[in-house]
């Protein structure tokens, strides 16, 4: 089992800067990768970043490539999104996902409950 729990969300106006962090327990950390989902009311969940165990290769959604970046602490079993010129539409609730294996395009295997972000005009 692997608990993940997400912290950081927040209002924030349009083109301000948010970082989540998620904290992760259970298993080793380094053989996950790592990625950070959202979804908006109304809207399917939809794949935001990813990140491999080693934390040297990523993986980002059209929509926040140039804006967001994924990293990760092994350490201290901490993945973080830094999410830069924030819109409207990147307003949603943000989950942390682990999967195990090595390939960017793992399916997640555990998820974390979730941290409000909303992004006012």
């Amino acid at each position: 089992q692997v608990q993940l729990v997400e912290s950081g969300g927040g209002l924030v106006q349009a083109g301000g800067s948010l970082r989540l962090s998620c904290a992760a327990s259970g298993r080793t950390f380094s053989n996950y990768v790592m990625d950070w989902f959202r979804q908006a009311p109304g809207k399917e969940r939809e794949f935001v970043a990813a990140i491999r165990g080693s934390g040297l290769t990523t993986r980002y959604a059209d929509s926040v490539k140039g804006r967001f970046t994924i990293s990760r602490d092994n350490a201290k079993n901490a993945l973080y999104l830094q999410m830069n010129s924030l819109r409207p539409d990147d307003t949603a609730v943000y989950y942390c996902a682990a999967g195990y294996g090595s390939s960017l395009y793992t399916v997640p295997n555990y998820w974390g409950q979730g941290t409000q972000v909303t992004v006012s005009s």
